[in-house]
């Protein structure tokens, strides 16, 4: 039986796509989760594995709405395969159940495992490029250098109470104690 999985992150995205696509690869049966796939923990996920089947094809239309990490990705993939069923991606043309595909399959999920650590590489080198420059990512402080003298003056030599002073500065409390 061709079994269809389908995935969004929230509850506002519609699965209507994916599942008409999976209607039309010859699903008998789809199962849905609206969840975040850096979730391991997922109902429908974990409820269609359960009812694998040997011969069964689990389907979907992109496999990152199976997993969003390689790691997750094989894990699943090596628990359809271990209850002697096969993987399908629409989208990448994907299919276990040949040898070929299988090598297509690992090929791809290395790709975009390497992909998504180039990204998280080139973040980081940007933000330290910036840093060298000077600049400094994030919200703007709340106080200026002249206020946090203010504030320290009013705490130290005025007595007043922190929360006061927070008042008066519009800040939280937590910000005054920092200052």
């Amino acid at each position: 039986m061709i079994i269809g999985y389908a995935r969004v992150s929230t509850d506002e995205q519609n699965l209507d796509v994916q599942s008409d696509a999976l209607t039309a690869a010859g699903a008998g049966k789809l199962f849905a989760d609206k969840i975040s796939g850096s979730k391991r923990e997922r109902p429908e996920l974990d409820r269609m594995l359960d009812q694998l089947r040997g011969g069964d094809v689990v389907t979907v239309t992109k496999y990152d709405r199976l997993a969003r990490s390689l790691k997750d990705l094989l894990e699943i993939v090596e628990t359809i395969q271990a209850r002697g069923a096969g993987f399908r991606s629409l989208a990448e043309d994907i299919d276990t159940t040949t040898p070929a595909g299988r090598l297509v399959f690992h090929v791809f999920a290395s790709i975009a495992q390497f992909e998504r650590e180039r990204i998280s590489e080139r973040t980081r080198e940007g933000l330290a490029s910036a840093r060298e420059r000077g600049r400094i990512g994030g919200r703007p402080p709340a106080l200026s250098t002249a206020q946090k003298d203010e504030v320290r003056h009013m705490r130290d030599q005025e007595h007043r109470p922190v929360s006061e002073i927070a008042r008066l500065f519009k800040v939280s409390e937590r910000t005054v104690r920092r200052a």
